[in-house]
């Protein structure tokens, strides 16, 4: 009982913790960047291009390695240290080192080199393209947020002023100097007001979750963000050219540069397939010695049981008889150590391959290749000509929104003029109820026209700073 009190503490303290503080976008941004899975999954990817960049830099380096093999031959066999046949049981131990090293194989490692460095450099723009994408959709859930926020500062006023009036009717209806259909309609208007309140603030409920979620600020389900003083557009941007723009994102844009980057990397790895049709040629060497307990040593030599073998003739025709010994041979296995320095073998070789026939497999690398190359040209060429239609909308975009946001000022200040008029002819009873609201409804209508196309002219603004490489900022 007392755990589950504590974590039902922990929660509280959690979500009032987040509630609380104060969150600019700036924050919002820099926290979504630190904890984001699709960031830290794509520096995973970033890393591991990073290894096989490494990896075909050594690839350039000779290989070298060492072997050792301990053996035993039972029976008739072939000692392969001393290459004799034996007939009792042989210990062998065969020691070597090898290297070789490729001195030509078409460019291949020179290609492959570039081509993992290309890659490197796209996995460092698509690394930079997914934190560019978090920072515009969070900047574009704060917008929302201050965007569903005036919107319901504005129902909650049109709800005092029902307020306002409604009691104003009722005092008036009571004293018996208003019909009572005038007083049930304004009750009727109020009642609307406050659904429209409710609505309104369910719209910033959702906003604020849709940014919570975003952060993935865990069970927190609300968030407290810093209302920064916009400024109202009163002029359109500066004048710049879509062009103007397009160049500058080119430049700037990393996953325009992404798809260069991985354009790059498929011609080399055509040029890396191209050189399985080239001759190798590789260095090689080797060191290598080894030990068997066939291998014998003479000891010592013995002269025993002489025998006439033959006879000799001097000058004056004398015979003499001429002796043999048998020779008796003692053995020993030859140390470890010094069948180790006498059976030492050193090789240097020059290899040369010429490739003529391996199955079609050249053929179908290269072709594949090729593919590749094509397909991440037109990729690549795709994305140009996107970059340059996003570009042209969102240019149109921020012109159309800054149209609409001037012409919603002119219909707000007439729609202001307009309920001014009717409120001052209600309250002494030259207008109806329906025009009253109507007016009402209208300028409504103009103010919430006025917050939309000016948060909507800011964002494509934004966006427009985002293709020319500027920082997101309010």
């Amino acid at each position: 009982m007392k755990q589950i009190i504590l974590l039902f503490l922990f929660i509280l303290s959690f979500k009032f913790f987040y509630a609380q503080e104060k969150w600019t976008l700036e924050r919002c941004i820099l926290y979504a960047i630190e904890n984001n899975l699709q960031i830290k999954m794509q520096e995973l990817s970033k890393k591991s291009n990073e290894a096989g960049y490494l990896k075909n830099k050594t690839m350039f380096f000779p290989t070298l390695n060492a072997n050792a093999n301990q053996g035993y031959t039972v029976g008739h066999s072939i000692d392969p240290l001393t290459n004799e046949f034996a007939e009792s049981n042989v210990q062998s131990n065969n020691f070597s080192i090898s290297a070789n090293w490729n001195l030509f194989s078409g460019f291949q490692n020179v290609n492959n080199l570039k081509q993992s460095y290309f890659n490197l450099q796209a996995s460092l723009m698509d690394y930079e393209k997914v934190r560019n994408d978090i920072v515009l959709n969070v900047a574009s859930l704060y917008l929302q947020i201050l965007l569903s926020d005036e919107l319901y500062q504005v129902a909650i006023k049109q709800k005092e002023l029902s307020q306002i009036q409604v009691e104003r009717t009722k005092k008036l209806f009571h004293a018996g100097s208003l019909a009572q259909s005038t007083y049930l309609e304004m009750e009727s208007q109020l009642a609307s007001d406050e659904m429209q309140c409710v609505s309104a603030k369910n719209a910033l409920d959702l906003a604020k979750l849709n940014l919570v979620q975003m952060l993935d600020l865990g069970i927190a389900d609300s968030i407290d963000i810093e209302k920064p003083l916009l400024p109202e557009p009163d002029t359109l941007f500066s004048v710049i050219s879509p062009q103007q723009i397009y160049e500058e994102a080119k430049r700037n844009l990393p996953n325009i540069k992404s798809f260069e980057y991985k354009m790059l990397a498929a011609e080399k790895g055509l040029a890396a397939a191209r050189g399985y049709r080239s001759p190798r040629i590789s260095l090689g060497g080797s060191y290598a010695t080894g030990y068997s307990s066939q291998r014998k040593s003479i000891t010592d030599i013995s002269l025993d049981n002489p025998y006439v073998s033959g006879y000799t003739i001097d000058g004056s025709g004398n015979q003499y008889p001429v002796y043999s010994y048998n020779m008796k041979y003692n053995y020993k296995t030859t140390d470890f150590n010094q069948q180790l320095k006498d059976n030492v073998s050193k090789s240097l070789t020059i290899n040369l391959t010429i490739p003529i026939f391996n199955n079609w497999q050249a053929n179908y690398t290269i072709s594949s290749a090729k593919i590749n190359a094509l397909n991440a040209k037109y990729q690549y060429e795709m994305a140009d000509k996107q970059l340059i239609k996003d570009i042209r909308q969102v240019y149109y975009d921020a012109v159309a929104a800054y149209k609409k946001y001037m012409a919603a000022k002119k219909a707000e200040r007439a729609s202001t003029e307009t309920f001014k008029y009717t409120e001052q002819k209600f309250n002494v009873g030259l207008a109806n109820t329906y025009d009253y609201n109507l007016a009402k409804t209208n300028l409504i209508r103009a103010q919430s026209e006025v917050i939309k196309s000016k948060y909507e002219y800011i964002f494509k603004l934004k966006i427009i700073d985002f293709y020319s490489g500027k920082p997101f900022k309010l």
